[in-house]
């Protein structure tokens, strides 16, 4: 099938971005003639196969510079397979209008959704939905209010803190996202969305606002969504609109919520792995 093509290219592609990645090659792995893979490219993803690339590698650095401050720019651009720092920047502000230096230092997050949405080749047949007994987890939380196109600064404030005072180490505590609302369909100032990690003492008062809470205990279905959280809202739907209806099960009052078992600072953003629950009384 051609979808299961591309998406194998996609794959290949978003892992070897510091490679050489020609038509010759990429029309290989997709085991399709290099005359004709990339109109198929084309049609199915509504970009050309050079703009995924561009915007792959500059999407990857653009995690890169926001959260993984260690690594010199340098290292970045060569990372993502450009030549050469100035290559880079020159790509970077254009499409980013922020040079990387920049956008280190005060990331605009808007670019992700409107710029660099890709479409979802993936789909959403069917998913193996758990039900699992949550125990109730105490958390350190920062609550963001506002467009969701910012949540990542939110999220890059609450890494800060955690560094800073190593109440929830990120290697060593688990990371949870709480959606109040769903963002496709509430007004961005009535957006909440509230970035969590575990911990075992309450917070203390600090100038990063935030604060001690709780995830409750209690039965919940999950899912496991592979990749992009870009695309997570059809794995959400996909719970509420194909399993629930049959599984005989009631919601509890709390509202689904995501534990991401890897981060974008520590794995290319089409491996992240992260669990949805979903409350059940």
């Amino acid at each position: 099938m051609p979808i299961e093509r591309i998406k194998r290219v996609q794959d290949f592609i978003l892992h070897n971005l510091d490679k050489e990645l020609t038509l010759d090659i990429l029309s290989e792995v997709a085991n399709l003639s290099k005359f004709h893979f990339h109109r198929v490219f084309l049609v199915h993803t509504g970009m050309t196969l050079f703009k995924f690339i561009q915007m792959s590698r500059l999407k990857t650095a653009a995690y890169q510079l926001a959260f993984n401050k260690d690594m010199q720019i340098i290292d970045i651009a060569l990372d993502v397979g450009f030549e050469s720092p100035e290559a880079f920047a020159r790509a970077f502000k254009k499409m980013l209008t922020q040079t990387p230096s920049q956008f280190r230092k005060k990331p605009n997050w808007d670019f992700r959704y409107n710029k660099f949405q890709f479409q979802n080749l993936n789909g959403v047949e069917r998913m193996d939905v758990r039900i699992v007994d949550f125990p109730e987890t105490k958390i350190a939380l920062i609550e963001h209010r506002g467009s969701p196109n910012k949540i990542l600064e939110t999220a890059g404030q609450f890494i800060k803190w955690r560094k800073e005072t190593g109440l929830s180490p990120i290697k060593t505590s688990k990371t949870f996202g709480i959606p109040y609302s769903d963002p496709n369909v509430t007004p961005e100032d009535d957006f909440h969305f509230d970035v969590c990690g575990s911990i075992n003492d309450d917070v203390p008062e600090n100038d990063y606002k935030v604060k001690t809470g709780s995830i409750p205990g209690g039965r919940c279905a999950v899912v496991q969504h592979i990749g992009s959280l870009d695309n997570i809202s059809e794995s959400v739907y996909y719970l509420y609109k194909n399993w629930l209806p049959t599984s005989g099960e009631e919601l509890r009052d709390f509202p689904c919520y995501f534990q991401y078992l890897n981060l974008l600072i520590d794995v290319d953003e089409c491996d992240l792995i992260t669990d949805i629950y979903l409350p059940l009384k």
